[in-house]
């Protein structure tokens, strides 16, 4: 592929990201959408561009259509069977973010990978993903020193997926709320030894199927594992109508911190703090997701072939700029 030609893309899933990637792709002239792949009925769907949608089990038979397929499914059930699966087939990037887990997605997913030549980037996102990045950098720069991630106030996709996974729950919502506590003592510098309840809460909006047991239901999501099981996590059960109207949104967010010193003892303080606001958290997901995308196809290109992850990707290869314009423009 040459540098002219455009990245021709899919879509693997149609949910909240599967749209934000759709949107996304029309602010990137160099890549090309070729279409939707869902397991729902392609008639059902109305794309946000008039995209084609296609039934996912045509997917495979489209492998030389497309240079890279972009994964938008969940990370609770879809992505660790999706992932091995598709990248026998295509170049991919997923945005995998159940944390404990990825060491375990990397491996199988890079198996998958190395056996089909493919290259897949797992857990693109901004966290995992820019953090993630930011993290590095941090630890890096300032060896002598204390991670911390807090996370919203907003609204996990993640986690919002992996409570209408739950029986008996029709739709719902997650809010991830920090500890101003907290927060303010890592800027001020405190290096605190924080857990991770004293971190955050968990506040869970869910509308209940009609009939279903809400103390079961309450029961299985306080006690789910990665999830909520750590946290200090509040149930409460609204309508379908009032989780529309009153969390139909998707804000998000959160910090990165690294506490740090230097000097001859130590005794040279400071904080690294990496930040987002994000009116959109699928929306924000989704255009990471693209950027990495890029640099798929480019890896691949290389002759590279396995899982990487985002602290694998060289910066430059996510921008659409020949160097020598990031050089003059951003250095």
């Amino acid at each position: 592929m040459t540098q002219q030609q455009s990245i021709r893309t899919g879509i693997l899933g149609y949910g909240n990201l599967g749209r934000g990637v759709e949107l996304a792709l029309r602010q990137h002239p160099d890549m090309e959408l070729v279409g939707i792949f869902t397991r729902r009925d392609p008639k059902t769907i109305q794309t946000a561009t008039g995209a084609p949608v296609f039934e996912l089990r045509r997917a495979s038979a489209m492998k030389n259509e497309i240079d890279v397929m972009i994964l938008c499914g969940g990370s609770a059930t879809d992505l660790m069977e999706q992932s091995p699966e598709f990248v026998r087939f295509f170049h991919i990037v997923d945005s995998f973010d159940t944390h404990a887990r990825i060491p375990e997605h990397y491996r199988r997913v890079g198996q998958a990978a190395r056996e089909s030549g493919k290259l897949a980037i797992i857990s693109a996102g901004w966290d995992p993903g820019l953090f993630s990045v930011h993290r590095l950098y941090a630890e890096a720069v300032l060896p002598h020193g204390r991670d911390y991630t807090f996370w919203g106030p907003g609204i996990s996709q993640g986690h919002s997926d992996a409570l209408r996974r739950v029986p008996g729950v029709l739709d719902a919502r997650q809010y991830t709320l920090p500890s101003e506590d907290a927060l303010d003592a890592v800027r001020g510098g405190e290096a605190p030894e924080l857990t991770t309840r004293q971190k955050h809460t968990r506040l869970c909006f869910v509308a209940a199927e009609e009939g279903a047991d809400r103390e079961a239901i309450r029961q299985e999501i306080v006690q789910m594992p990665h999830y909520f099981a750590d946290y200090d996590t509040t149930v409460e059960f609204v309508s379908r109508e009032e989780l529309l109207r009153d969390h139909g949104g998707m804000p998000h967010g959160g910090f990165v911190f690294r506490s740090g010193t230097t000097g001859e003892n130590g005794e040279t303080r400071h904080i690294y703090e990496f930040s987002l606001k994000l009116d959109s958290n699928p929306e924000f997901t989704s255009s990471v997701l693209v950027a990495y995308a890029r640099a798929a196809v480019r890896m691949a290109a290389q002759g590279q072939s396995g899982a990487r992850t985002v602290l694998e990707v060289p910066p430059v290869l996510l921008s659409p700029r020949p160097i020598e314009d990031l050089i003059g423009g951003l250095l």
